[in-house]
């Protein structure tokens, strides 16, 4: 049977035969029991394990348990159904905290999700059968040309040549973005002079056609702030009088925004 799939080491199509998807070069991949398949070839790896790591993705996992994002999720997954796309592709699904909202609002659509962190792509393969799971590069998406009705992209990195490269004529971009003041109490406490977020640029070969805007502010507790400060790429810059700080405090009141910036493929 057929796929959208193309293999990562030749690009010609691949096509699933019982538990396994191979092209007609002979490399094969193989369906993992959980039901995603790994099209991440070794010689393709940069690391032993690329993406996320195993504590990242259980503290992601964690405050998705928490009805936080669930105002992002809900938002996006209405917007994107308005399309009714046959084909949908996130690019950077993580565990599908996104993806299976997305794919239950979109009832007749074929919906990929994609990761190159394996722990999280077989969460979500395991969690949410309805969606077609791969762990690859979202850089070289083994997808073939021009398939995609929709693509998502919600705080991954954002290749244009590729996504124009996966999306159909008029096909529809969608891209999740930090909104001006998101995190900023939690990035006042580790910054002098704090950035706030400036909205993506567009990506080359797509037109901007909307910019919707979401922002709520949240009462959280330590744990649950513990959990969103691994999910932030400034992670990193928190030292233990931070996280001192922030333990002593009855709860912490957290700014989220975001952008959904929509465009279409020219």
């Amino acid at each position: 049977m057929i796929s959208h799939y193309r293999c990562p080491l030749c690009k010609l199509p691949l096509y699933q035969g019982g538990a396994s998807y191979s092209c007609n070069n002979n490399h094969q991949f193989d369906i993992a029991k959980e039901g995603y398949v790994n099209l991440l070839p070794v010689q393709n790896k940069k690391s032993k394990q690329p993406g996320d790591n195993q504590e990242m993705v259980a503290a992601r996992r964690a405050f998705f348990e928490t009805d936080n994002y669930h105002f992002l999720r809900d938002r996006l997954a209405q917007i994107v159904s308005e399309k009714a796309p046959a084909t949908l592709l996130d690019l950077g699904c993580g565990e599908g905290f996104y993806t299976h909202e997305i794919a239950n609002r979109c009832e007749n659509a074929k919906v990929y999700g994609v990761d190159i962190a394996k722990p999280a792509v077989r969460y979500a393969a395991k969690r949410y059968p309805q969606v077609e799971f791969s762990v690859a590069s979202i850089k070289e998406a083994p997808f073939e040309n021009e398939f995609a009705d929709v693509i998502v992209s919600i705080f991954a990195p954002v290749f244009a040549e590729e996504l124009a490269r996966l999306c159909k004529p008029s096909g529809s971009l969608y891209v999740v973005s930090p909104g001006e003041h998101h995190l900023f109490e939690l990035k006042s406490l580790i910054y002098d002079n704090v950035k706030l977020h400036k909205a993506p640029e567009i990506p080359q070969g797509f037109e901007l056609v909307e910019r919707t805007k979401l922002q709520q502010t949240h009462k959280m507790e330590f744990e649950c702030v513990e959990h969103l400060i691994m999910m932030t790429p400034f992670a990193w810059k928190f030292k233990q009088q931070h996280m001192d700080r922030l333990q002593k405090m009855d709860h912490i009141e957290i700014t989220l925004s975001f952008l959904i910036n929509e465009y279409q493929r020219k």
